[in-house]
């Protein structure tokens, strides 16, 4: 077999499985293991795929800006908006991650309900207009232009300040052996502290973000109260969460 033919085929195993295992691939194609090994290293350096110990993972596909994100997968994040909601109530502190499917939940919030929603999204800020009885706590620091969300010490000095009820955690990538993960190094860090200081925190997961990996890890899949996703996913890949110990809220 040549490599580039190799090549293709761990990508396919990789987009079938959400994982490829360097002694099965060896096994099943009768080659050596350190020749699979090696075509996994080059994949990687090539920003193919992930590499770990005995094999390689999926990345996640790179994200477009905020404004390009809107228009897309709408109906499963108004699904997945929906579900979130409903693990809210009336009083709570909630805290919001930027980005458009929790743009989505602010849009779903009752306009009667009196929350306190603390966010570092200027974004999702601006959204909660509307909202005359959310009392809206904005962090400043320096903005990550990506997300549209504040980063550094000036963000993380206030969030040790919070203790949300509940928060709703974006994430870029989902594994049930990775974890959550993101693009960004700061953000990461941003993300994981709010989780740390919140009583109860959900992460909403559109469909294309599970099974991948981003370069920085957030936090276990199952440090989260609950991974909010559509149930019309395929139980097979569902079953890996679960069976790593995720509760799985299903919208």
């Amino acid at each position: 077999m040549l490599t580039e033919q190799r090549r293709r085929l761990i990508l396919d195993v990789l987009k079938r499985d959400g994982r490829a295992v360097a002694g099965e691939l060896a096994r099943l194609w009768e080659v050596s293991e350190d020749t699979i090994r090696r075509d996994m290293r080059d994949m990687a350096a090539a920003g193919l795929l992930k590499r770990v110990h005995g094999g390689a993972l999926p990345i996640a596909a790179p994200l477009p800006d905020l404004s390009a994100r809107r228009g897309l997968a709408t109906e499963e994040k108004q699904r997945l908006a929906a579900a979130a909601v409903r693990l809210i109530s009336p009083g709570q502190v909630v805290f919001l991650d930027g980005g458009t499917t929790t743009a989505e939940i602010v849009r779903q919030i009752p306009l009667d309900m009196a929350l306190t929603v603390v966010t570092h999204a200027p974004t999702i800020a601006a959204e909660l207009e509307r909202h005359r009885d959310i009392k809206v706590v904005l962090i400043g620091g320096r903005i990550y232009r990506h997300s549209m969300v504040a980063v550094g010490p000036t963000a993380l000095a206030a969030i040790e300040q919070i203790r949300p009820d509940v928060f709703f955690l974006g994430a870029t990538a989902a594994h049930p052996a990775e974890g959550l993960t993101t693009g960004d190094f700061e953000e990461a860090a941003i993300k994981r502290r709010v989780l740390e200081r919140s009583l109860a925190s959900y992460c909403p997961l559109t469909s294309e973000k599970l099974d991948t990996v981003s370069p920085f890890g957030i936090v276990p899949i199952t440090q989260p109260t609950g991974l909010i996703v559509v149930s019309d996913i395929d139980p097979v890949v569902l079953d890996g969460y679960r069976a790593k110990g995720a509760h799985l809220v299903l919208a």
